[in-house]
């Protein structure tokens, strides 16, 4: 007689999963627990020199931002430039999102440091979509044209960080809370 009730407990569940997979909140729902654990302080960036000697960022690129206007990476230089990598389907991009546009909030008056978040959907309106009526507040693109050789990532999200001179001085794959005070002194001293 157990072994019913298990059954029906385990069709359950399965059941609930698929609802949410199937109508698209699963990544919602991953994405919103994500952001609390990043609540936490728990994950936070390694604020460490990458051992990318001899890497310099490629300035080569160019992307569409979601009102249609062309920008070009060497705009960028001589800035500190933050770069995050994104899709609207990953939940770990969906967590850190709302701190990235804390900090944001809290350097963007810096002439120095300039932030770029790029969504790699296949479709650009799947990027558009998703960001629509959101109140985060940090500059998007779309990588419409794909990316040069310094954006390939394995994984996403992915972040950079690229140094005045043009040198990349963070590379993280993976979700953070880049919103804590460690990161943004590391941002301000480049």
């Amino acid at each position: 007689m157990d072994w019913k009730k298990e059954i029906k407990s385990w069709g359950i569940m399965a059941a609930v999963v698929a609802f949410l997979y199937f109508t698209g909140l699963l990544p919602v729902l991953i994405g919103g627990l994500q952001s609390i654990l990043l609540s936490t302080g728990l994950i936070k960036p390694k604020i460490e020199m990458p051992d990318l000697t001899d890497h310099q960022f490629d300035y080569r690129g160019r992307f569409l931002t979601f009102d249609g206007e062309e920008i070009n990476l060497e705009q960028y230089r001589g800035k500190t430039l933050f770069i995050n990598l994104w899709a609207s389907w990953c939940g770990p991009c969906r967590a850190e999102m709302p701190h990235i546009s804390e900090l944001y909030k809290s350097v963007k008056d810096d002439p120095n440091i300039e932030f770029l978040m790029i969504g790699l959907d296949k479709n650009i309106e799947k990027s558009r979509d998703f960001l629509e009526g959101k109140t985060w507040e940090f500059p998007t693109a779309h990588a419409s044209f794909g990316l040069n050789e310094s954006l390939q990532s394995e994984a996403i999200p992915t972040t950079l960080v690229v140094n005045p001179e043009g040198n990349i001085v963070f590379y993280q794959q993976g979700m953070s809370n880049f919103n804590s005070p460690e990161f943004k002194e590391f941002l301000i001293s480049q």
